[in-house]
């Protein structure tokens, strides 16, 4: 089962797969929005970080101010990277990635947003790129950034079937290509605590709560970038 939006669902082989939270989390609870980023956008910004091999020697670019893109820095943070440069261009996010733990944000795209990241990195670009869009443009600026040896994790579903992979762009730079679909569940136990204990609080990314009858609107208002995530 890829997911559904569904007042109930029978869910095979749910006990792998799904989550059973404590007793004391009810609808009412102040942490259940962050909670729910743990079945979707935290636990993708996560597996990007994950799978870009980022630690507390790594610098790393996050292209995106989406939901994901924001959790990315979120997750970067958590494992251990000092220089979180984050691509996006609406303040009201980028605001909330500063919060996050981003310590820079290049609002700039393409050729000039490239230029932006290789100034803040000695001109070299950084050790790993998460992208969280899944463009075009957005492929294109992750090699333009990353670092000769470096590491582009993919999170953004691709919205092309035909990309540069060759000497020039990934092959003769030694990138290693990464990323796809997140496992969720497989990160939840690693997330909860610091959700629990307050120390992250992943769901500020939710901007508005929808009803299941609203959904279509919700998507088209996130679509116009209307909203940053529905909750």
């Amino acid at each position: 089962m890829s997911g559904c939006q569904a007042e109930f669902v029978r869910v095979p082989q749910a006990q792998g797969s799904m989550f059973k939270l404590p007793d004391e989390i009810d609808e009412d609870s102040p942490l259940l929005p962050s909670l729910l980023t743990l079945s979707d956008v935290y636990g993708t910004g996560y597996h990007a970080a994950v799978m870009g091999g980022v630690n507390e020697n790594t610098t790393v670019t996050i292209i995106g101010d989406g939901a994901v893109g924001l959790l990315a820095v979120l997750s970067a943070k958590k494992l251990g990277a000092n220089k979180i440069i984050l691509m996006g261009r609406h303040k009201e996010r980028t605001d909330l990635g500063i919060e996050f733990g981003a310590t820079d944000v290049i609002p700039e795209r393409g050729e000039e947003g490239i230029a932006k990241v290789r100034e803040l990195t000695n001109g070299e670009g950084t050790h790993v790129v998460l992208e969280c869009v899944g463009l075009m443009p957005a492929y294109k600026m992750s090699i333009g950034v990353v670092r000769a040896g470096g590491v582009i994790s993919r999170v953004g579903v691709p919205q092309y079937d035909e990309a540069s992979i060759g000497f020039e762009s990934l092959f003769g730079r030694n990138i290693t290509l990464t990323g796809g679909p997140a496992p969720t569940r497989a990160y939840m136990e690693e997330l909860l605590p610091d959700i629990f204990d307050g120390t992250s609080e992943p769901g500020c990314v939710f901007d508005v709560t929808i009803d299941l009858d609203g959904v279509p609107e919700g998507y088209r208002a996130m679509n116009c970038l209307l909203h940053t995530k529905n909750a």
